[in-house]
C-alpha cells in the first residue's frame, strides 16, 4: 500500500484530535460508570470499523482485511493485558477516580513506545527477509509458553516493578501519597513523583513488554507500517473504557490463554511458511481471508468455553460452601417436638 507522507501527517493529526476528545471529556476525575465505559468502547470500535471501511473503499480488499485481522489480534492481545493492569492499579492503590487517568497517560505512553518498535521493525523487515524464521520461532514459542502457564494454574502473582521504574524512583524519590492528579510536588525542598505518575510509567512501560509479541504477530499479518501502526492505535486507544467495562468479566475469561497461544503459534507457522516462500521455497501461504477467519473463530470459541467454565466453577463453589444440615439429628432441627428448645418456656 502507497502511503503518501500526506497521508500519514493526516492521520497523526485524526487520531491525535481524538485523543484530545477523549481526554476533555474525561479530564474531571471521575468513577467511570459501566454506560460510560460501554458508550465509548462501542464508538472506539465504530472508529476502527469505518477506518476498515475506508481502507476497503479507497485501498481494496487486501488492505482492508489486513487491517481488521491486524485490529482484531491486537485488541485479543490487549485484552491479556489489562490483566496486568489490574495487579498495578491494586500494588499503587490506585484510587478509582484516578484510574482513568492513569490508564490514559499511560497507553499514549505505550503508543508512543509501541510505534518506535514499529518503525524499528519495519526498517529490519525491508532489509532482512529472514528475519521472520525469527519472529515466527519466537511466536511460537510465546504460544508454547502462554500454555505452559495456563496448565499450571498458579496463584496470581503480585506485581513487580521492572529496572527502569526502579531507576527513576530511586533518581527523583516518591510521595507519600497521591496529591489529586498531580505528577510533581516539592517536598522538604525536592521535586519528587508522585505515585500518580509512577504507576502511569508502570502502565506504559509494562504495555512496551506486550509488544514484543503483539508487534510480531501483526507484522505477520501485514507488512505494511501503516497498517501496523493504524491496527495498534485503534486497539490501544479503546483499551481504557474496555478496562472498566470487562473489570468484572476478566477473571471469568479462564480459557483466554489458550485462545491466545492458538493464535500466536497461527501467526507463527504463517511467519515461518512465508519466511520459506520469500527463500524460494514452494510452500502453501496462509491468506488474511483465512487468518481473519481462523482468528475470529478461536475468540469466539475462547470466550463461550471460559463463561461456560466459570459458570460450572462458581455452581460448585456455591454448592460446596452451602451450609449442611444433618436430616437426622433431631435437637439440630427447631421444628422436632423432641428439640430441647421446644420444652422451654421463656
Amino acid at each position: 500500500m502507497d502511503v503518501s507522507v500526506t497521508l500519514w501527517v493526516l492521520t497523526i493529526v485524526g487520531l491525535a484530535a481524538l485523543i484530545a476528545v477523549d481526554f476533555f471529556i474525561g479530564r474531571k476525575p471521575h468513577d467511570v460508570s459501566i454506560k460510560e465505559a460501554g458508550i465509548w468502547t462501542i464508538v472506539w470500535i465504530a472508529l476502527a470499523a469505518l477506518f476498515g471501511l475506508g481502507l476497503l473503499v479507497f485501498s481494496g480488499g487486501q488492505p482492508a482485511g489486513e487491517f481488521f485481522a491486524g485490529f482484531i489480534t491486537e485488541k485479543s492481545l490487549s485484552v491479556d493485558n489489562l490483566f496486568v493492569f489490574v495487579l498495578i492499579m491494586a500494588k499503587f492503590a490506585v484510587p478509582t477516580q484516578y484510574q482513568q487517568r492513569v490508564l490514559l497517560v499511560g497507553v499514549l505512553i505505550a503508543l508512543v513506545l509501541r510505534t518506535i518498535f514499529i518503525a524499528a521493525g519495519a526498517a529490519i523487515i525491508s532489509n532482512f527477509a529472514w528475519v521472520f524464521y525469527i519472529f515466527g520461532a519466537f511466536l511460537i514459542y510465546t504460544a508454547w509458553k502462554l500454555i505452559q502457564e495456563a496448565r499450571a494454574d498458579e496463584p496470581e502473582e503480585e506485581f513487580e516493578e521492572n529496572k527502569l521504574l526502579k531507576a527513576a524512583e530511586k533518581r527523583f524519590g516518591v510521595a507519600d501519597r497521591y496529591y489529586g492528579t498531580k505528577l510533581w510536588i516539592q517536598q522538604n525542598g525536592k521535586r519528587v513523583m508522585t505515585p500518580m505518575l509512577v504507576v502511569m510509567l508502570a502502565i506504559g512501560t509494562t504495555d512496551v513488554l506486550f509488544a514484543l509479541d503483539s508487534i510480531p504477530a501483526i507484522f505477520g499479518l501485514t507488512q505494511d507500517p501503516y497498517i501496523v501502526f493504524t491496527a495498534n492505535a485503534f486497539a490501544l486507544m479503546g483499551l481504557r473504557q474496555l478496562y472498566f467495562l470487562i473489570g468484572g468479566l476478566l477473571r471469568k475469561l479462564v480459557h483466554l490463554s489458550y485462545g491466545l497461544s492458538v493464535i500466536l503459534g497461527f501467526i507463527g507457522v504463517k511467519l515461518v511458511l512465508h519466511a520459506l516462500h520469500e527463500s524460494g521455497v514452494h510452500v502453501p501461504e496462509i491468506s488474511i481471508p483465512v487468518s481473519l477467519g481462523v482468528i475470529c473463530v478461536v475468540l469466539v470459541v475462547t470466550t463461550i468455553t471460559s463463561l461456560i467454565a466459570s459458570k460450572k466453577q462458581a455452581a460448585l463453589e456455591a454448592s460446596d460452601g452451602a451450609p449442611q444440615t444433618p436430616a437426622s439429628d433431631p435437637a439440630s432441627d427447631p421444628t422436632s417436638e423432641k428439640s430441647p428448645t421446644n420444652s422451654i418456656d421463656v
